[in-house]
């Protein structure tokens, strides 16, 4: 079920985060338009699957009118104690869970077939990255952490001390995409055999050490550190998750938007949306009836979005985002 934790939000509060909170500064990721495309009733119920720093929900809240409704779930405790200390609405609930729990959450709260629209902003927000502590970024000195959740047992430190050379190696070249995946495979057992790994320096120095080239403009660790994330926050089997309760939590004509970062998470969006979009796929040259083609749940609504330049220009983290937006259909 859904631990729940309640926070309310002022109606007219700004679109950005309040400074002074002791928070990274999080500049929402093509905000309005995710609003717009899955805002179609002002009084309906809306889950923002992914709070973060709560631009979205904020955005979301003030389009709304006083008999709308709006749930947020977020897993990471730091986003549970901003929407705390910052939002304060009577329309506006938040649970602690993982977004995969969205099915769960809205049955909680009744609403479960009957939502008009959930938005799913997928992947690490910049606090989390920008938190030295929290260990995401191989820029930042800091313990070998990455859990979005700190409730999980599984830090990357100990991902990287128990985790079998071939496992590793698949993840690095899965997940990360990395071409010299088997070598910092090996370079790490060896090193844990002396001392296991503990500092995202330590991660960082060694995979520049054992690399004998990399792409200009990238830190040859990114792919490494992306890679590690992904398999410990289980970020890929959470996304198939959270689509599929997403779309079972819709009411008819609700709409399902989902913006991703990079192409192993667009891919799996790309695929249910397509897959939720046609149907049950028959043989070909079977004759086909009418009763035969049922099994679409999803209409594809326009094209896939991207930021303009100005928004890149002023938010870098934004270039590699990608919206796709479908409507839950009889």
């Amino acid at each position: 079920m859904c631990a729940s934790s309640r926070s309310r939000f002022p109606k007219n509060c700004s679109p950005l985060p309040c400074k002074g909170l002791g928070l990274h500064m999080h500049i929402t990721v093509l905000r309005d338009e995710a609003v717009d495309a899955v805002m179609h009733n002002t009084n309906g119920k809306y889950i923002d699957g992914t709070f973060g720093r709560g631009g979205h929900s904020r955005r979301l809240l003030e389009c709304l009118d006083e008999q709308g409704r709006l749930l947020a779930i977020d897993r990471d405790a730091a986003a549970i104690s901003h929407a705390a200390s910052t939002i304060h609405d009577d329309r506006f609930t938040i649970e602690r869970a993982a977004f995969s729990s969205i099915a769960d959450c809205a049955r909680q709260h009744g609403w479960y077939g009957a939502v008009d629209g959930v938005l799913l902003d997928i992947g690490v927000s910049s606090p989390q990255i920008d938190e030295a502590a929290r260990g995401f970024s191989f820029m930042r000195e800091g313990p070998l952490d990455m859990r979005m959740d700190d409730r999980q047992p599984m830090t990357a430190a100990r991902w990287l001390a128990e985790t079998p050379e071939d496992e590793m190696t698949r993840v690095f070249r899965e997940y990360g995409e990395e071409k010299f995946a088997r070598r910092i495979a090996r370079a790490i057992v060896a090193r844990r055999a002396e001392q296991p790994l503990q500092t995202t320096r330590e991660l960082a120095e060694l995979v520049v050490e054992v690399c004998p080239g990399y792409e200009r403009g990238q830190h040859p660790a990114t792919r490494v550190f992306q890679a590690i994330r992904i398999a410990i926050n289980d970020e890929l089997g959470e996304i198939e998750r959270a689509l599929k309760g997403a779309l079972d939590c819709l009411a008819v004509g609700g709409r399902l938007v989902v913006i991703s970062f990079h192409s192993l998470e667009d891919r799996i969006v790309k695929r249910f949306f397509r897959d939720q979009s046609r149907g049950e796929q028959l043989p070909k040259r079977l004759p086909v009836t009418g009763a035969a083609t049922s099994g679409v749940r999803l209409k594809l609504v326009g094209a896939a979005v991207k930021p303009s330049a100005d928004e890149v220009a002023a938010n870098p983290r934004a270039r590699s985002a990608i919206m796709r937006v479908a409507e839950k259909v009889a």
